[in-house]
């Protein structure tokens, strides 16, 4: 599936340091690897609808660890999957009388618009789930025959016993687990289950939906199989990150990386589990069923610089749920003003400096406040820099500097 153009990245002097980062499996901030290919696994969209800040908030925490990774001289390959069919994307399309196909490539199309504007780089490959169809099978049928699967009726289901490891990536209690499960695309209740937390792996055939004649039957895939298929066979076992937002640490990330070790028979499916706060509008985490989604396409129509969007994510801890409202977008605009201003001045402060906090500030569990605030101060004393500041020296092109660093660790383009 084809992803979105690439932006331009400036080179920095140096290398950064090595990035820490929260792994919500041991609940540490732990040094991620230093040398050798970095892998990243992030799940992508189901293309019911438009990306909203939740989901941009998401992707722009996990383009932070890929130029932090980049800027520390890692080679980094990131993949990323498209949910492009599943039980939301299929409801959306009943009610609007839409054809399913035609609404996800719509809303993927759009995904991709608001990415590239958002200068979020691309991942290496961009997968479907549609397209996946034939991988994802046979790694069902190998479950099956393994005995970690067994069929109720026309659905697999995937049972949990086959992993001596359940429930330490989320570290929930069994009620918790339940319950989230129930809320979250799970079916706890479903008669002939072995346990009511087994999950999944594929669908049998129904009347009016989308199906697959393949060796495991007709039907289609579960959500979590999907990740860890596709995760599993372009990144290997014990890749550096999986990630996502915080609401997928249970069922589906806890499901994908059972599915991958009972398939693999080793551990763990990724070093480290990172995942990111949700952001809210009044009070409230943005979601489709409170109908208080806030679109980055939207804003973009109107008018709103993707840059200023982009800083206003930026601005507070990416595990922290955070809120949209209170005047983040104008702290943003007036924000990204005065960067402007700072950069395109003739003289400015000393930018190494810049680069050296900045760098700082990200490889620590990407504090972007902090980094924020390190440029905030650069530009103030910029004000009141003269030529002998930064004359005779390396730092003889500050504003350039300081806009590369900016763009390079931020993806904040001036």
């Amino acid at each position: 599936m084809e992803s979105w153009p690439t932006p331009e990245i400036p080179e920095l002097p140096g290398a950064g340091p090595g990035l820490r980062l929260h792994d919500t499996a041991t609940q540490q901030v732990r040094d991620t690897r230093r040398s050798g290919q970095a892998g990243m696994y992030v799940c992508g969209i189901t293309p019911y609808d438009a990306t909203h800040l939740g989901h941009a908030a998401t992707y722009l925490a996990f383009d932070l660890v890929n130029r932090v990774w980049r800027d520390a001289g890692r080679d980094v390959r990131y993949i990323q999957n498209v949910t492009d069919v599943d039980d939301p994307l299929l409801e959306r399309a009943g009610q609007t009388g839409e054809n399913w196909m035609e609404l996800a490539e719509r809303e993927i199309s759009l995904f991709r618009e608001d990415m590239a504007a958002l200068r979020v780089i691309p991942p290496a490959e961009y997968v479907g789930a549609v397209e996946s169809i034939v991988e994802i099978t046979r790694a069902i049928d190998a479950l099956l025959e393994s005995g970690a699967a067994y069929r109720v009726d026309e659905d697999i289901y995937y049972d949990i016993t086959a992993s001596k490891r359940f429930g330490q990536e989320s570290n929930y209690s069994e009620q918790r687990m339940l319950e989230l499960f129930a809320q979250r695309g799970g079916d706890p209740e479903r008669h002939g289950k072995r346990d009511p937390l087994d999950s999944l792996l594929w669908r049998g055939r129904r009347v009016g939906e989308p199906f697959w004649d393949t060796p495991v039957g007709s039907g289609r895939p579960g959500w979590h199989i999907e990740c860890s298929v596709i995760a599993l066979n372009r990144l290997g076992m014990n890749f550096d990150v999986q990630g996502g937002g915080s609401d997928l640490i249970f069922p589906h990330h806890e499901h994908s990386a059972a599915h991958a070790e009972a398939l693999t028979e080793t551990t763990p499916f990724a070093d480290l589990y990172v995942h990111t706060g949700m952001i809210g509008l009044d009070g409230e985490k943005m979601s489709k069923s409170r109908g208080n989604l806030v679109f980055v396409s939207k804003l973009r129509h109107a008018g709103v610089d993707p840059m200023a969007i982009r800083l206003a994510l930026l601005d507070g801890h990416y595990r922290a749920d955070r809120e949209w409202t209170g005047g983040r977008l104008s702290r943003a605009e007036a924000r990204l003003a005065t960067w402007r201003d700072a950069v395109s001045r003739a003289t400015a402060a000393p930018a190494l400096p810049l680069l050296a906090e900045v760098r700082e500030r990200l490889s620590d569990d990407l504090d972007t406040s902090g980094a924020i605030a390190a440029v905030d101060q650069w530009a103030t004393d910029s004000a009141t820099a003269t030529d002998g500041d930064s004359a005779g020296s390396a730092e003889s092109d500050a504003p350039r500097l300081a806009r590369d660093v900016i763009d390079a660790l931020l993806g904040v383009g001036l």
